[in-house]
């Protein structure tokens, strides 16, 4: 039997981070994952905003964002025109990608296991994991950060509530223009016109030396759509956004195309000794609100950073401690704000009633603002800004970051 302080489940984007973490902060613990590399997954493909900010307190930032494009500026448009140039902070990045920059922050004092966990096992003082291979693990704690998959929380007695099924469908896939070496935009944002279009937004941006499209829609899997999608996917962008040909151009769709469908739930029942949820496998987000892993650095940022230290420092682990990370402010506050984001960007989108079009308008209005001000922003000459201001701007720029 191996002997552990906190095994962590599971080696996506959540579990990588507390390992990561965890090592770094000289705590023993180990990572339970059956990929030596992590594989391809239709996930988070770029990081911006409150991820950033979330990701600088892991500890992480520097060396994972080296993989990723930061893109600088991005285009809204909607109705086939520019409605915003505005500055951006998104960075571009395939989820393998990400998660295996994490992986390799991950210090030697940590142990990764390259094996599947079969069953578990929890107290009130240690818990106890079995491998596929009969190997047994001994732990303080058990972090589960294995997403979707909900064996060993059925086997503690957990269960997960969907919410909303298929709420919303991101559809993955590589873009490139015809007879020309770029797009004129550093990365674009097309809001539909219309209800029935029944999408959220299509965002292009540069990953590496590749433009990449997050196409977000409201569909259930069983919608022909989708099928003519892969078909001939140039043609279905054009019958749903109609002036989007005005942005892109002759353009071409690269494969593979993936197809992600997202249920909104949640685990009833998780609330017990020697074992916590981080991640998917606590709730999930809708992709198109972009949450997800805001979410994910939230959890491990707030477990690593002050709870598991907190927690290791006393016996036991008991249903009291576990119960902090629950009740902790900045996780509620960061549950509520994803839930409600989901469904107030699914009934901005589609719904057709009289306050839903007055919010698209108000949308639409708010963005052409913002484009004026910056606009008019980046023609006031750089000597008339304040010393302090010009020396910001003078670090701007485009493309990976080296």
């Amino acid at each position: 039997m191996r002997y552990t302080d906190v095994a962590i489940v599971g080696g996506g984007l959540a579990g990588a981070t507390a390992a990561a973490m965890l090592g770094r902060a000289g705590i023993a613990a180990c990572l339970i994952d059956p990929h030596v590399t992590y594989p391809p997954e239709l996930r988070c493909e770029k990081l911006a905003g409150d991820q950033l900010e979330l990701l600088r307190r892991t500890g992480l930032a520097e060396q994972t964002l080296r993989a990723a494009t930061l893109d600088d500026e991005v285009w809204e448009a909607r109705f086939g025109m520019v409605v915003a140039k505005k500055p951006s902070d998104q960075h571009g990045v395939m989820y393998d990608t990400l998660v295996n920059a994490v992986r390799a922050q991950i210090p030697p004092s940590v142990e990764i296991i390259h094996g599947k966990a079969y069953a578990v096992a929890t107290g009130s003082d240690r818990q106890r994991i079995t491998l596929a291979n009969d190997e047994t693990i001994s732990a303080r704690l058990i972090v589960l950060s294995n997403g979707l998959n909900i064996g060993l929380r059925q086997m503690l007695g957990m269960e997960r509530r969907i919410i909303s099924a298929c709420h919303s469908i991101t559809l993955g896939f590589d873009i490139a223009p015809i007879g020309r070496h770029s797009f004129e935009f550093p990365a674009l944002t097309y809001w539909p016109g219309r209800p029935g279009a029944r999408m959220a937004y299509l965002s292009i941006f540069p990953i590496g030396e590749k433009m990449r499209a997050n196409l977000m829609v409201y569909r259930d899997m069983t919608d022909p759509w989708l099928r003519e999608f892969r078909q001939a996917p140039e043609s279905a962008l054009m019958a749903l956004m109609p002036g989007l040909h005005r942005m892109l151009g002759d353009f071409r769709v690269g494969d593979p195309i993936r197809i992600r469908p997202a249920d909104l739930c949640v685990t009833e029942g998780h609330l017990q000794p020697g074992v916590v949820l981080a991640g998917d496998a606590f709730s999930t987000s809708c992709p198109a609100a972009g949450t997800g892993t805001t979410k994910v650095f939230t959890d491990v940022e707030r477990l690593c950073n002050v709870h598991i230290p907190a927690w290791l420092s006393t016996d036991g682990m008991d249903v009291d401690k576990i119960r902090q990370f629950y009740e902790d402010p900045a996780k509620i506050d960061c549950e509520t704000r994803s839930l409600a984001k989901a469904y107030h960007l699914r009934s901005l989108s589609i719904d057709r009633g009289l306050a839903s079009r007055a919010g698209r308008w108000g949308r639409f209005a708010v963005r052409v603002a913002q484009g004026f001000r910056y606009a008019v922003g980046k023609r006031i000459p750089a000597t008339a800004a304040p010393p302090e201001q010009r020396a910001i701007g003078g670090q701007a720029h485009r493309g990976r970051l080296a």
